[in-house]
């Protein structure tokens, strides 16, 4: 339902446009959407960008991936963005990576760096790739032509990266064609895990993702199937919200919030999709794009939620 100031009222997380206190642990959705951006009025209230997460350990930022959403948060942002910006890649799929070239102001500001991290390609950067993607015939122009100075990184997922402010980002390599790596932010004595893109494995959870995403106060996970369309797409590197709610159950996690949704799936279908899984999992909700959450506020059976958007 709607409130009076046009924010919407629903349980059970709290959703907020205002800034996070200055110690804070917190997280926007700037792309939910997997696959490819839709839009439309059945994608109004979850959103049809394709992922990308902002990530701020305090003031401290960080960027989940380049999705179409990257160019919504840099047009929210425009001049309050960090000189370096760290740009943290799940893998290089095109909907990971297609809204790079559009984050303005950010790569039209020559004094401006963007550090990648790649690391689902054992240990090689995104550069060879990226330059490929961004090339004639597929694009018009180089991203060397670009004003911003591009710094590329590579790392093998397993590894702590370890920036030279101190502050260290855990990884782990994920069930994905080609790979994909999950991150782990620990800040403020909160933590926030980011699984996606995954496919659940038999047995399901894996020790090693429980260990991962133990008592995350929120995990981020890939729930782009339902489960009855999951058999027919066994292998395409993706899971369902059933499993997300199993692994957040089974590793004493607080809260759950499901990504990577489906294209097909509107609104309509993803608020019935929500509510189940609310049953099962009071503290779970499904991301709606631009929404800030303050983490470590979400973990108490059905609080009142304000969800305020950009």
């Amino acid at each position: 339902m709607s409130g009076q100031d046009g924010c919407l009222i629903d349980d059970p997380m709290t959703l907020s446009n205002s800034p996070a206190s200055g110690g804070a642990l917190t997280l926007r959705f700037w792309g939910v959407r997997g696959s490819t951006p839709v839009c439309g009025p059945d994608y109004a209230e979850f959103g049809g960008c394709t992922p990308c997460l902002e990530v701020r350990c305090g003031q401290r930022l960080f960027l989940i991936d380049a999705g179409s959403g990257l160019f919504n948060c840099g047009q929210h942002h425009r001049t309050d963005l960090p000189k370096e910006i760290d740009l943290l890649f799940s893998h290089l799929h095109l909907d990971h990576v297609g809204g790079l070239p559009f984050f303005k102001p950010a790569v039209f500001d020559a004094e401006r760096t963007i550090n990648t991290y790649c690391g689902n390609l054992d240990g090689e950067s995104a550069a060879t790739a990226l330059e490929r993607l961004y090339a004639p015939p597929l694009f018009p122009v180089t991203l060397d032509i670009l004003p911003c100075r591009l710094a590329h990184h590579g790392f093998k997922a397993g590894e702590t990266l370890t920036f030279p402010d101190g502050i260290r980002v855990d990884t782990v390599l994920l069930n994905h064609p080609q790979g994909s790596v999950g991150y782990r932010f620990d800040h403020g004595g909160k933590r926030l895990c980011v699984i996606s893109d995954v496919e659940h494995t038999d047995p399901w959870p894996s020790p090693e993702l429980m260990d991962f995403v133990a008592g995350a106060d929120l995990l981020v996970y890939d729930g782009m199937f339902t489960d009855c369309e999951y058999p027919a797409c066994r292998g395409w590197g993706h899971s369902t919200w059933q499993k997300g709610v199993e692994l957040a159950q089974a590793a004493g996690v607080k809260a759950l919030a499901i990504i990577h949704l489906h294209p097909a799936h509107t609104d309509a279908v993803l608020r019935a999709a929500e509510a189940e899984m609310q049953a099962e999992m009071p503290t779970a909700f499904i991301a709606r794009e631009r929404a800030l959450i303050d983490v470590g506020t979400i973990g108490t059976p059905r609080p009142r939620v304000v969800a305020r958007f950009a």
